[in-house]
């Protein structure tokens, strides 16, 4: 597997006439954080159940830590930890006591169960709610105890499904902090499935984008950017107002700004100068900062704001779901 702990070859799962993933290539090295993203229906949570053994594909192959979960989906779970949307605890037990019965039924014994558990507790944050029953807890604790639940086997992967979905914003960012630690940390491998942009953005090292059970494009967010936007890889936004902004004469500063978007025109590598609403946006082909702001200054206009703007997940996903197989 070449240092890749789950491989993916052209895995397809048809239900009926219905293709819910289609042709799948798929690696994810170990001890990164791997975004899976794409709308609801998208194939996502299809996938996930194939990694798990829990369906078999219709054709193609899936490897998780050097097993196929088709034929052996006992070892693969006993490797893996999977958080699903949704975690199910028992309301009228504490955390403590549910953590102590996953312990149990992971074979450790009593006084062993008891110390994982605490320290998983300690972990995750809910030392001081150890003994509070969990149909009291927020929906970020519960999170957070769903996260110590599939840690208690030692997993060497984590598989989370749409996990910050419902919580709010602190929460958020409390659990995607866990997550990066225990992934630098402890050297475990995530793979974190989600339709949020932001929440993929924020922690993964790589992306894969899903639309109609295809992945349309996979890599980091420069190199996606970099293949997306090869024309015009840069974006300068550029506000400017005339220097006499208590001239009556709206058809000479009319002029003036005109003249100003003729200097920027001519600055080589700049394919495009696009007006907004109270701004300008400057496609350029490498970083011509500094010889915009020195045009426009030159012109006679005074420079009000300028920022060099770069390409989000946002603006990737958008664009190849804009596209979609065209940008294959």
């Amino acid at each position: 597997m070449d240092g890749n702990i789950i491989e993916l070859v052209d895995l397809t799962k048809r239900y009926g006439s219905f293709t819910a993933v289609n042709n799948l290539n798929l690696s994810v090295r170990k001890g990164e954080i791997f975004g899976l993203l794409g709308p609801n229906g998208a194939g996502k949570s299809t996938t996930i159940l194939m990694l798990l053994g829990l369906t078999e594909p219709t054709s193609g192959s899936a490897w998780v830590c050097g097993i196929d979960p088709t034929t052996n989906p006992i070892a693969v779970k006993s490797r893996v930890g999977y958080l699903p949307e949704d975690v199910g605890f028992y309301y009228n037990r504490s955390g403590f006591e549910n953590l102590m019965f996953t312990a149990r039924l992971n074979q450790l014994s009593g006084k062993e169960a008891k110390l994982k558990v605490m320290q998983l507790l300690d972990r995750v944050g809910l030392s001081s709610s150890s003994e509070k029953s969990t149909g009291k807890y927020s929906r970020g604790m519960l999170q957070r105890l769903g996260l110590a639940d599939v840690l208690v086997k030692n997993p060497e992967v984590i598989i989370l499904d749409e996990p910050t979905l419902g919580l709010d914003p602190t929460g958020v960012r409390e659990f995607l902090d866990l997550i990066v630690d225990l992934c630098r940390e402890d050297g475990l491998t995530v793979l974190f499935s989600s339709h949020d942009l932001h929440h993929v953005q924020q922690v993964c090292d790589r992306v894969g984008l899903f639309i109609s059970g295809k992945l349309i494009a996979e890599g980091d967010i420069q190199t996606l950017s970099k293949k997306l936007f090869a024309q015009s890889p840069f974006v300068i936004e550029v506000g400017f107002s005339m220097l006499d902004p208590g001239s009556s004469d709206q058809s000479a500063l009319s002029t003036s700004s005109d003249r100003v978007m003729m200097v920027l025109r001519k600055i080589g590598g700049i394919s495009a100068v696009n007006p907004k609403e109270d701004f300008y946006q400057i496609a350029c082909a490498h970083d011509a900062t500094h010889e915009i702001a020195r045009a426009i200054i030159e012109s006679g206009a005074g420079l009000n704001y300028l920022n060099k703007k770069e390409y989000g997940l946002n603006d990737i996903y958008y664009r190849y779901f804009e596209g979609g197989e065209n940008h294959e």
